[in-house]
């Protein structure tokens, strides 16, 4: 009969065996298979670029729900007629200070049916209206009164009053909305990135590579949280710092292409932005409004601007704005306002990037509503100085 203390040794010892095996097995585990995107040899990689959506706007309203109807036909003919791979939701997909409810996630996945019903996978990152505070309606204290509010079963509406008119206001952080977006989506590869870049939250790296040869790397793509709603609209030192490391320890020698999201326009795009309707190398449709740039350069660009590999940056926020303009190396380059949410009654549209392989190509164009397409646009070509 074995004594306490050899009994003790024994659980240990299976303990620490046990602990080296899920290791080992956890070292095994593919995990790069969570943040790579894989292209068949011979084919081109297309990505459909949803920018501004604005869910939820209004919705004590009739108009406000239309428009998120209005919206998704957007997305249904684009994803229909185009195809794509790849789905990048560019910010606003929610319009948060017109939510009365806590969990703005029920506007969030309404945003992203289009692409998930139709198993297509998609990242995102947030704009300055994701997590924006709500904003009271100065209407709602004249006589006509606060209209009648109706906040769904699901949504946490804690304290109801008389008529149920008491709904919660807090809103949903950029953290909770991010992970609910994760929760129970396995066509996701949004990510909420490191914590030491708080208050920002959606700053992550994808890998694009070849079916046949995983150490194929054709582009690197990096999605940036540019700030605005919750905390002032910059791009921090830290996350420039961030993309510096990241970029050095994947790609040190600057070989592989690399493509950036984000939201709100770098105050270098006021530098290129088309002036008096001379557009000079610019190519786009709408060059009708100035550019609301972010409040600082905290250094990203002039990062970027050092690395031979990036090719363009794509952002949204300016919904009157769709086009590619050259800077030093780099394209500068719009979205399209997606949503009929938001200000402005321009067609919408959205923004599509085709990526081919050897040689790298990336080409883009704006597929509308309506169906029609144009400025279409090489990327990969040198970019020319204004």
């Amino acid at each position: 009969m074995m004594s306490p203390f050899h009994i003790s040794t024994v659980f240990f010892l299976i303990s620490l065996i046990l602990q080296l095996i899920l290791t080992v097995h956890s070292y095994n585990l593919p995990l790069e298979d969570t943040s790579t995107l894989h292209v068949k040899p011979g084919s081109s990689f297309k990505i459909a670029i949803f920018a501004d959506l604005h869910f939820g706007e209004d919705t004590w309203t009739d108009w406000g729900p239309r428009q998120d109807v209005n919206s998704i036909n957007v997305m249904s003919t684009v994803l229909d007629q185009e195809h794509p791979d790849f789905v990048v939701y560019l910010g606003d997909i929610v319009t948060a200070n017109n939510i009365p409810i806590q969990n703005a996630s029920l506007y969030w996945d309404q945003a992203i049916s289009p692409t998930k019903n139709r198993g297509i996978p998609w990242a995102s990152v947030f704009g300055n209206h994701d997590d924006m505070p709500f904003e009271w309606p100065m209407d709602w204290f004249s006589s006509t009164g606060i209209p009648p509010l109706h906040c769904p079963g699901n949504a946490s509406c804690p304290g109801e009053s008389e008529g149920g008119k008491s709904c919660s206001f807090k809103g949903t952080t950029r953290l909770e909305l991010m992970m609910n977006e994760l929760k129970m989506n396995n066509l996701s590869y949004s990510k909420s990135g490191p914590k030491d870049l708080w208050p920002s939250v959606s700053n992550y790296v994808l890998k694009l590579s070849s079916t046949n040869d995983p150490e194929l790397v054709i582009a690197y793509m990096y999605f940036l949280d540019s700030g605005g709603g919750s905390y002032p609209e910059v791009i921090s030192n830290a996350q420039a710092e961030w993309l510096n490391h990241t970029s050095q320890e994947i790609n040190p020698t600057s070989r592989v292409p690399e493509i950036i999201f984000w939201h709100i326009p770098s105050q270098a795009y006021k530098t290129v932005a088309p002036r008096f309707y001379s557009h000079k190398h610019c190519i786009g449709s709408m060059f009708v409004e100035k550019v609301a740039a972010q409040e600082a350069e905290m250094g990203m660009m002039k990062l970027l601007e050092q690395r031979s590999s990036v090719k363009a940056v794509f952002v949204g926020h300016n919904h009157g704005l769709d086009w590619c303009c050259p800077y030093k190396n780099i394209w500068l380059c719009y979205a399209r306002h997606s949503g009929y949410g938001g200000y402005g009654n321009w067609p919408r549209g959205a923004r599509i990037l085709e990526i081919t392989q050897q040689p790298f190509s990336l080409k883009s164009w704006i597929r509308m509503e309506d169906g029609c397409v144009h400025s279409e646009v090489l990327l990969s070509s040198s970019a020319r100085k204004e």
